[in-house]
């Protein structure tokens, strides 16, 4: 087995001995997983670099993970599933997604924001899993990483060509080397005289040299650049909201893929292991589900693509597969250099192929889907695929399932099912309404979108465990279509935003092909900056005379609206750029037009969509509407049915905000 040690460091209750239902007790396990695999194993074969990796003396690469696991006290009681949710950036995600955990209480007596939330998971019986997988995670409270080594070539460290971006969010003469907070690749020469910097104003439109002599690496310290290979300098300083694109030389390339050997084994020690190997879920799991939000959504589409779903003992580890929010795009994951942090649209993660089962792409004519290794060994491996109309805006959900050209629709995988969630943006909307996230202090010129999509994802998630356990098929996609009209450019939109009192925006980009001059299998990039050519077809949701999305599946707060839920929203001056969609770098975000309270107001405004008092006679009959909005995805098993009375009472907060005075 390809887990050698769980070094335990901590072993007690979870949330102090807290039962959760009928399950009762949980434990959480946290340690450090220790790993030595095959570099030449044909179920590593897939791993770039790994053959340059350092081996032990029996000719192992070994490598090292962080690790948390949260299991029911009584193992009998739970349901015998690993949910592993694949860290973003190195912080847990699927307890503020299905447990709502840490999310701001919107319900009188609701569980306060902790750790584990409403206990969702824990309720069910589900078994939650997390291990570090990204070597570029940074160090610091609360996240997990792996600890992966340098790829090693004739005793040195690899040296080569690397692209990064950067989109301030304020002017500073200093930007580090990575998008975010991950581990930066040094520049290998400071003095580089081929390195490249450039400046655009949208993702797609042509860049713009900067003169080398304007630029350095270096970083302010009191003013003054010091020379320093881990960040960009320019006097003049970077604008916010433009983006910037550097390329140059770096040095040190840590294998990267191994985070996904990581991944898989662990779950697989979890599984199968014994427990004289130190499991402390041995005996417990008969399946496994991955789950993955945004970047680790895009994760998981390579996982898939690449099919890593097998262990060294040839069987399957995860039965299930959730990405949800990654779009169409997938990323640098497993390719010499690769900056698993990195994002950004238009750079390496938007490659062919986009759908689960196969298509064209009539520009290059190649043929090919993300599941095509999969299906050729005939996996029975489950995926569903969600996402909110935010991704679709940003350019590259529709590709899920509409082929390259944006002309024709694309029929599930078999072993697939494809969500939209319609006029939601990319996380969770947030409540109450605000035009700043506080997470990274993006503002909108818009208040941001405010609706709390959780429920789909709970029932999802439960959907996707029936039909890997006892074969429930799973409620059928719903998602845009090019064949019922419902799938649009989102250019043609401005008409339907005209009479409502928002800017549409003046520029929707849209992804295009990049010539990045990869090697076969994608392990290395030979041409960096890479050369543009056409622009793939992307389509966004139709929307109704509100401008709400209609394509997808609907939430009460968009079906009895009581405003316009946009997946999209403009970045405010403040933070640059204010012709930019935000979310062209990070999470997207969307927005939340309220109607008028009455119709005097609404005539004041000019306002054309009618008011809330033209569309309710009362709190009473608004609630009512609700009520039979979520028995109906109730029925169509989009929602569960525990979710319905607080759908209903989250309902009603909403309404006294947007009616009284919205929080003034």
């Amino acid at each position: 087995m390809a887990v050698t040690q769980l070094e335990i460091t901590s072993r007690r209750s979870l949330a102090n001995g807290r039962k959760f239902g009928d399950v009762g007790e949980y434990e959480e396990v946290v340690g450090i997983l220790r790993f030595a695999v095959d570099p030449n194993h044909e179920a590593n074969s897939r791993i770039t670099d790994i053959n340059l990796a350092p081996r032990n003396d029996a000719g192992l690469v070994e490598f090292a993970a962080d690790v948390h696991v949260m299991r029911p006290v009584e193992a009998s009681k739970g349901r015998r599933t690993i949910v592993y949710d694949v860290l973003n950036r190195g912080n847990k995600v699927m307890l503020g997604t299905f447990n709502s955990a840490g999310r701001v209480a919107v319900v009188a007596g609701e569980d306060p924001p902790a750790e584990v939330g409403n206990g969702f998971l824990m309720r069910h019986g589900y078994t939650a899993v997390w291990c570090g997988w990204s070597p570029d995670a940074p160090r610091l409270a609360g996240r997990m990483k792996l600890y992966a080594p340098d790829a090693i070539d004739r005793g040195m460290p690899i040296t080569g060509r690397i692209f990064s971006q950067f989109q301030p969010m304020s002017r500073v003469r200093h930007l580090r080397l990575a998008d975010r907070f991950h581990t930066p690749h040094a520049a290998a020469d400071t003095l580089e005289t081929n390195a490249l910097l450039t400046v655009r104003d949208q993702p797609d439109l042509e860049p713009r040299l900067v003169p080398r002599n304007k630029w350095s690496f270096a970083l302010e310290d009191h003013g003054v650049p010091v020379e320093d290979a881990n960040f960009v300098y320019m006097a003049d300083g970077f604008e916010p909201g433009k983006m910037y694109q550097l390329t140059y030389t770096s040095i040190g390339a840590p294998v990267v893929g191994l985070g996904y050997l990581a991944m898989r084994d662990a779950v697989s020690f979890l599984k199968y292991g014994g427990a004289d190997d130190n499991n402390p879920t041995a005996g417990e799991i008969d399946r496994a589900i991955a789950f993955g939000v945004s970047q680790s959504a895009r994760y998981l589409r390579h996982y898939l693509y690449m099919d890593l779903n097998l262990d060294e003992a040839g069987r399957d580890v995860f039965e299930g597969v959730f990405p949800h929010v990654g779009g169409g795009m997938r990323g640098e994951f497993n390719q010499r250099f690769g900056q698993p942090s990195k994002d950004l649209p238009s750079v390496i993660a938007q490659m062919f192929p986009f759908t689960a089962a196969a298509s064209t792409d009539p520009v290059t004519e190649e043929t090919g889907g993300v599941l095509d290794r999969l299906t050729e060994r005939g996996s029975a491996t489950r995926t569903f695929f969600s996402n909110t109309g935010a991704e679709y805006w940003r350019g590259d959900a529709s590709l899920v399932h509409i082929d390259p050209s944006g002309r024709a629709d694309v029929e599930d995988h078999p072993s697939t099912r494809v969500y939209h969630f319609s006029a939601t943006m990319h996380g969770p909307g947030i409540w109450p309404p605000t035009d700043t996230q506080e997470i990274d202090g993006m503002r909108g010129q818009n208040l941001l979108n405010s609706v709390d999509y959780t429920p789909f994802m709970r029932a999802l998630l439960v959907r996707l465990d029936e039909w890997i356990s006892d074969g429930t098929p799973p409620p059928p996609s719903k998602h845009p279509r090019v064949d019922d009209g419902t799938a649009v450019p989102a250019a043609s939109l401005a008409r339907a935003f005209e009479g409502i009192p928002v800017k549409f925006p003046a520029h929707i980009p849209v992804p295009v092909r990049l010539d990045f001059g990869t090697t076969e299998k994608q392990e290395q990039t030979l041409n960096l900056p890479p050369t543009p050519s056409e622009v793939y077809g992307s389509l966004v949701s139709d929307v109704d005379d509100d401008g709400n999305e209609i394509g997808g599946i609907t939430h009460p707060d968009v079906s009895v609206p009581l405003a316009t839920s946009t997946p999209w929203n403009l970045r405010h001056p403040s933070v640059g750029a204010p012709d930019q969609i935000i979310g062209l770098t990070g999470g997207p975000r969307g927005s939340t037009l309220p109607f008028a309270g009455n119709a005097e107001e609404r005539a004041a405004s000019g306002d054309r969509r009618p008011s809330i008092a033209e569309r309710y006679a009362s709190k009473e009959q608004y609630l009512g509407l609700v009520q039979e909005k979520a028995q109906a995805l109730v029925a169509d098993r989009y929602m569960l049915e525990e979710d319905v009375e607080r759908v209903v009472t989250q309902a009603g907060v909403r309404w006294d905000w947007f009616t009284n005075g919205r929080g003034e």
